[in-house]
């Protein structure tokens, strides 16, 4: 993380933990095109969101066996309340009811599996990193660059590629309840109007639109999620330089207050971001079943 000896500074710190654990699998097909090098993976995005993802299974089972007809426990009526709230959007967004009994799930999940995601930002920032460092070393391996990030959310990659497998859902929709030949129609007829002169320009703006969505729908996810591990970082770093100097009794109190408060308001904005990630599923698979 520093040079050796030296305590590391506030960018040799902050750059520290933003580097992913990578693993290159030489795979025997991969290659890098332009910027994006195929044979690596940023391993600790793909272990927490497998982890995180198996959780989320494993919670709406625990939710669905223990269901019953009576008085509902604490966490029956939570988990009620939730899926209350997702089916009643599904309802009001996708007027197909075969449709509903895929996507309600689906939107649900996807609701529980990016709010835990989240939530790891709320775990203290160098809880798992430092943990992961101490193994390193035990291994005899060098320390100094032991990386490990453990909010998928906060990694584009993860986001993008939630956003790119809704997109091809909302492909999958659209073929399914207008044929083939509907939707191809439709991408060509819409929105300028079905005249054989404008067919080059409908098209072009019907792949702008899936892109533009695509992507917003990713990154607005992991900008919030970046910059809120970002606070997290500068936070710890005014319990750090107390720590270090062994005074400055402001810094300590500055960096328990100000933990504290924003620890509290991320609860709302890891909630939200969740919200509306799942919302947004909702409307883009909602408007695959629409005809123009």
């Amino acid at each position: 993380m520093a040079a050796e000896g030296h305590a590391p500074t506030s960018g040799e710190y902050i750059t520290h933990h933003l580097q992913h654990w990578q693993k290159n699998f030489a795979f025997e097909n991969a290659k890098q095109v332009g910027p994006v090098d195929f044979s690596v993976f940023n391993f600790d995005s793909l272990l927490y969101t497998s982890v995180l993802g198996l959780l989320t299974v494993f919670i709406l089972w625990m939710a669905a066996r223990k269901a019953h007809a009576g008085v509902p426990g604490r966490f029956q009526a939570a988990v009620e309340i939730l899926v209350e709230m997702v089916d009643n959007q599904a309802k009001a967004l996708i007027h197909n009811e075969k449709s509903r009994r895929f996507i309600g799930p689906l939107a649900l999940t996807v609701f529980v599996w990016i709010f835990l995601m989240n939530a790891m930002d709320m775990l203290p920032v160098d809880l798992l990193p430092s943990a992961w460092t101490g193994y390193v070393a035990s291994t005899g391996h060098d320390a100094h660059h032991a990386y490990m990030r453990v909010v998928p959310t906060a990694d584009l990659s993860t986001t993008l590629g939630m956003s790119t497998f809704i997109l091809l859902l909302c492909f999958i929709y659209s073929i399914k309840i207008k044929g083939l030949g509907g939707w191809g129609h439709e991408l060509i007829a819409a929105p300028f109007g079905d005249h054989w002169a404008l067919y080059p320009f409908n098209f072009l703006m019907q792949v702008i639109e899936f892109i533009a969505k695509t992507v917003s729908h990713g990154m607005r996810l992991f900008g919030n999620m970046f910059a809120g591990e970002l606070v997290f970082m500068l936070i710890a770093l005014m319990g750090g330089g107390w720590a270090l100097s062994g005074t400055g009794i402001g810094l300590a109190i500055g960096h328990v207050l100000a933990g504290t408060v924003w620890t509290l308001f991320h609860i709302l904005v890891i909630t939200l971001q969740a919200f509306i990630f799942m919302m947004l599923t909702l409307i883009y698979l909602g408007q695959a079943h629409d005809a123009h």
